[in-house]
């Protein structure tokens, strides 16, 4: 099922730049009217999809070294190797990762993502995006114009 559904996916780099569009505005972060910064930042938990948002932001033209990275994950967690395992997921220089942004423990909550397999999330942030955020809305509102 998964391979015949694959190969439904006609033109790669049209499809890549329909996802990018549409994972950005599920999972990226939207001018609000309380917090009006139109800027791109993507924050995932899930490798593909961080994966995913790289290619796509490679596919739009955004170089490499305007990403600032940084690893949000709660702070009874290992940081330093979801660290690692975010730069080894991302491939960048060590330079274009801030520190983690650690979350608090609230031992009342019983968690669930806890172990080795915990990485927390990646923030990705692009430096100097206001333009792109801004092209992210209108590509958006041409997929939802596409399918009404």
């Amino acid at each position: 099922a998964i391979e015949g559904s694959r190969a439904q996916i006609p033109n790669v780099a049209e499809s890549e730049f329909v996802a990018g569009v549409v994972a950005y505005w599920a999972e990226g972060a939207k001018a609000k009217p309380w917090r009006s910064d139109e800027c791109f930042t993507f924050i995932n938990s899930d490798p593909q999809m961080i994966t995913l948002m790289l290619r796509w932001l490679d596919l739009v033209g955004v170089a490499r070294d305007r990403l600032i990275l940084r690893v949000s994950i709660h702070e009874s967690a290992d940081v330093p190797t979801a660290e690692a395992f975010w730069r080894q997921v991302v491939g960048v220089g060590d330079d274009q990762f801030r520190r983690a942004t650690l979350k608090r423990h609230n031992p009342r909550t019983v968690r669930k993502n806890v172990g080795l397999g915990y990485h927390g999330c990646l923030i990705i942030n692009v430096r100097r995006s206001t333009e792109l955020y801004r092209q992210i809305e209108g590509w958006w509102a041409g997929v939802v114009a596409s399918v009404a």
